[in-house]
C-alpha cells in the first residue's frame, strides 16, 4: 500500500458471498502500531442497498496492521467524535484486504459497541446465527468471528490500546484537514 496523507480510500464492505453492503470514501491519515487510520469527516455519505447514512460528526476508521497474524485482523473499528451517538463501533470481519486505495472487508455480522457511558455490548448476534445457515459460513469462519468478537469485547471493555484514547491525535489530524 503506497498511500500519502489526504489520499481518498474507498471502503467496500460486503456480506458473505460478495453480497453488497456499506460503501464510502474516507481520507488516509496515516498509520501507527495500531494500524491504518482513515478520516471520515462530518457529512461523509455512506450507502448500502436500501439505506443511506450521512455522518453527523467526524469519525475515524482503524484498519488492523497488515503485518499482524490473520487471527488478529478480523475487524474494522470506527471511533466517533464528540457529539456522536456512541464512542466506538467495531465490525467483526474477515481480515480486510487492500487493493491500491480500495479497502475491502467481509462483514461477519457481529459488532462490538462502546456506548458514551462506557457500556460495552455485542450487536447482531441473531443476524450472525441466521447468516451461518443462510450463507453457509464455514466452521473456521464462525470460530474466527467468535474469537475476534470475544477479544474485542475484552480489549474495548478494559480500554486496552487502541481503545484507550489512542484515536485523539488522529481526530486532531482530521480536524486540521477541514
Amino acid at each position: 500500500m503506497s498511500l500519502v496523507l489526504g489520499d481518498t480510500v474507498h471502503v467496500r464492505m460486503t456480506k458473505w458471498g460478495d453480497r453488497p453492503h456499506w460503501e464510502f470514501d474516507s481520507v488516509y491519515l496515516g498509520g501507527d502500531e495500531h494500524g491504518t487510520w482513515l478520516g471520515l469527516p462530518r457529512g461523509t455519505h455512506m450507502n448500502r442497498p436500501g439505506m443511506e447514512y450521512v455522518s453527523p460528526t467526524d469519525q475515524l476508521g482503524l484498519v488492523p496492521p497488515e503485518g499482524a497474524p490473520d487471527s488478529e485482523r478480523g475487524w474494522l473499528a470506527t471511533f466517533h467524535g464528540p457529539g456522536g451517538p456512541l464512542s466506538v463501533y467495531v465490525d467483526v470481519t474477515a481480515p480486510p484486504a487492500w487493493s491500491g486505495s480500495t479497502l475491502t472487508a467481509i462483514d461477519l455480522d457481529l459488532d462490538v459497541v462502546r456506548e458514551l457511558d462506557g457500556r460495552v455490548w455485542v450487536d447482531d448476534e441473531d443476524e450472525f446465527a441466521e447468516h451461518q445457515v443462510q450463507f453457509g459460513y464455514p466452521p473456521a469462519v464462525i470460530a474466527a468471528a467468535r474469537a475476534s468478537c470475544d477479544r474485542l469485547v475484552a480489549q474495548i471493555g478494559s480500554a486496552a490500546p487502541p481503545y484507550d484514547g489512542a484515536a485523539l491525535p488522529w481526530f486532531e489530524k482530521l480536524a486540521s484537514r477541514h
